[in-house]
């Protein structure tokens, strides 16, 4: 099992030794995915630890005076980061303590003396320090004095680009989910509890299961075709989801998402949910009453079951 700490300060996490990988991870897409498998692959060969050390809030999201959508919760990366091999998380906050450390204090205090490094791996953009003074030749000559060999992962590319979160993001943003699995090597799929809501939907015949995605602002907005997992089932049972603010009735102030299972009977509340998006049907809009909402939701029924492989003509409630 995967062990989790927190914290710069502390002792010795990986008494035998680590190879680790640092970075932000968000969404573990197919660069990443190799990076971690580097790593396992060279504590393996070193018989010592293979360890992560992330970020929580992203870096990114910390400098940034806007929102960063964002492509996993840390519930989903710790999620990746055990599946992939790693016997150790040092998911660090991202504070204004840890901005204000120098490169060099970094190297020592968390590369060094909490994980005793004999090989740290990073992208060739990797940036660490105060004010970012850190880069990878840094890197190389603080780890050639302190005894750990820093190395660089080789860029990871599709279709002739380099695989990165930015243009997964943009990808799903555009709603083009078939252009974005490939990056990420697996569908995209959020992940949440199924918690109580104000129960609109079932009155107008779409009972849906909503899932709040607290401090995290996903890159989709709109209405989607999708199918659904319970639990750690795969996502196979048909419906239809909105992810926003819900405009027309009951606005609310941060992105909700609504799902709809088709032809389900059945109690959801509490239980955990991932949600893959298959394909986007329209922009989440405001009608002017009920009756239209309800007759665009029966549309929108239809046109997901059609593309689902379902039955259009079940769509009525």
């Amino acid at each position: 099992m995967m062990r989790l700490s927190r914290d710069v300060a502390g002792p010795c996490l990986a008494p035998r030794g680590s190879v680790i990988a640092v970075g932000a991870f968000d969404g573990l897409h197919r660069g990443h995915q190799a990076l971690l498998a580097r790593v396992r692959e060279r504590a393996q060969v070193l018989g010592c630890s293979p360890v992560v050390v992330s970020f929580e809030p992203l870096p990114r999201a910390f400098f940034s005076a806007e929102p960063l959508p964002r492509l996993s919760s840390i519930r989903e990366k710790l999620k990746g980061f055990a599946a992939a091999g790693m016997e150790h998380t040092l998911l660090l906050r991202f504070n204004a303590a840890l901005t204000g450390m120098s490169a060099e204090t970094f190297v020592q205090r968390v590369l060094v003396e909490r994980l005793a490094a004999r090989e740290v791996w990073v992208g060739a953009d990797f940036r660490f320090g105060h004010r970012r003074a850190g880069d990878v030749a840094m890197l190389e000559r603080l780890g050639a004095s302190s005894g750990f060999a820093a190395c660089t992962m080789p860029v990871v590319q599709i279709d002739g680009a380099r695989v990165s979160a930015s243009r997964v993001r943009a990808l799903l943003a555009a709603g083009e989910f078939a252009g974005a699995e490939p990056l990420l090597g697996r569908p995209f799929v959020i992940e949440g509890k199924v918690e109580y809501g104000n129960q609109l939907g079932r009155t107008l015949g779409y009972p849906t299961a909503n899932i709040h995605l607290p401090q995290r602002v996903s890159p989709l907005r709109g209405i989607f075709a999708v199918r659904v997992g319970l639990g750690e089932s795969e996502c196979s049972w048909p419906g239809v989801a909105s992810l926003g603010v819900r405009p027309t009735v009951n606005q609310v102030s941060q992105p909700l998402l609504e799902v709809h299972l088709f032809d389900f009977e059945g109690d959801l509340y509490g239980r955990r949910m991932g949600v893959e998006f298959v394909a986007k049907l329209r922009d989440e809009q405001k009608f002017d009453g009920l009756e239209p909402l309800k007759a665009q939701m029966a549309q929108d029924s239809r046109l997901a079951r059609e593309l689902l492989g379902m039955n259009p003509r079940l769509a009525e409630p």
